[in-house]
């Protein structure tokens, strides 16, 4: 079976001849300051891969460490296999060029899909953070923390299917980068090492890292999918670091009144300032968002619509159908009556 460029992505000319380690490049799909991400092609296996390769501008003095942090994803990531995390390949420096093959996505990470305007109800919104909690619990369980979740680090496949990506800045326990007294305040290419608008209270004051954090910004992601606005706000990011460290954001329900109170209860203690008030783990904020499914299903069933159907457009109980066409046949039948009372007064006998 051949593998083609797939749809929608054209084939950058020349690039083609160029290699990176054994795999062939053919695409850019997309470029940053930190580095460049390929569409390329795995000839052994046979397949269409990403391949993610570091920026190498001359005269950098943080060279060295930009290229641990980014050997530090490969083996964050690599070690992990689950449904929703990014699967990496292949991670190497060769001629002068460092890179991470990953498994190639389809379809758009979610900051691209709430920009573009799209709306999560509810229950796409449960599904798709009851996965990613899924993915984080089992990091967690591999002693791999991820450390900047949020809506860029979430893709969503064309199945509405998400997958945690980028684990630059996670914590392994084979780090190669090692720890400094405030990690989270290092600059990293003049920007905070996580992504201040998600970050949890403690990462802003600089304190130490668990698996708590990961639970606060997916409840900060969460909060997002539903109000479509940011739990904090702010172009100073000192003041927006204060305000995640000591203010209380809105109300989900208050932003959105279609917000279920059981989601707003959920969403506020995945964010408490406390990790020790937040879920104990990305597990049991799992658990609760699976038994909001539950009930939400239980509910349907009990209003005579199909589970799922969160618009109730579906069709009705059989119960309700045969009532109504019942209805229709007695109205059918009592004009029929007035019409023959009618008959019988009008015509001469």
């Amino acid at each position: 079976m051949q593998n083609t460029t797939p749809p929608n992505i054209p084939t950058t000319p020349g690039l083609s001849k160029r290699r990176v380690g054994r795999f062939y490049l053919t695409s850019e799909l997309g470029k940053g300051s930190n580095g460049s991400v390929f569409l390329g092609h795995d000839p052994i296996i046979d397949r269409d891969v990403a391949i993610k390769t570091l920026a190498t501008t001359p005269g950098l003095a943080d060279k060295k460490q930009r290229e641990q942090q980014f050997i530090n994803e490969a083996r964050a990531a690599g070690r992990l296999s689950h449904p929703n995390i990014v699967t990496i390949y292949d991670a190497s420096s060769e001629g002068g060029t460092t890179f991470i093959a990953m498994e190639f996505l389809q379809g758009q990470d979610l900051r691209q899909a709430l920009a573009s305007g799209r709306r999560f109800d509810s229950i796409e919104t449960v599904n798709i953070i009851t996965k990613v909690a899924s993915a984080l619990a089992y990091a967690h369980e591999n002693g791999v923390i991820h450390r900047d979740i949020k809506p860029g680090n979430i893709f969503i496949l064309p199945n509405n299917q998400p997958k945690v990506v980028d684990f630059g800045i996670a914590r392994a326990p084979n780090r190669i980068l090692s720890d400094q007294a405030n990690p989270e305040h290092t600059l990293f290419n003049n920007n905070i090492l996580g992504t201040p608008n998600y970050m949890s209270p403690e990462q802003a004051m600089g304190q130490q890292v668990t698996a708590a954090t990961d639970v606060y910004s997916l409840g900060a992601v969460m909060y997002e999918m539903l109000t479509q606005q940011k739990p904090f706000q702010g172009q100073n990011i000192d003041k927006l670091l204060q305000q995640i460290a000591h203010k209380t954001p809105k109300s989900p329900s208050e932003l959105s009144p279609n917000v279920p109170a059981a989601l707003t209860a959920i969403v506020t203690k995945a964010m408490q300032k406390n990790p020790a008030e937040r879920y104990t783990s990305a597990a049991e904020m799992g658990q609760a968002l699976d038994k909001f499914l539950e009930r939400d299903k239980r509910l349907k069933r009990k209003r005579g619509r199909p589970a799922g159907d969160a618009n109730g457009t579906q069709e009705q109980a059989p119960e309700r159908s045969s009532l109504f066409w019942l209805s229709c046949i007695a109205v059918v039948v009592a004009l029929l009556a007035v019409a023959a009372n009618f008959w019988l007064k009008v015509v001469p006998h």
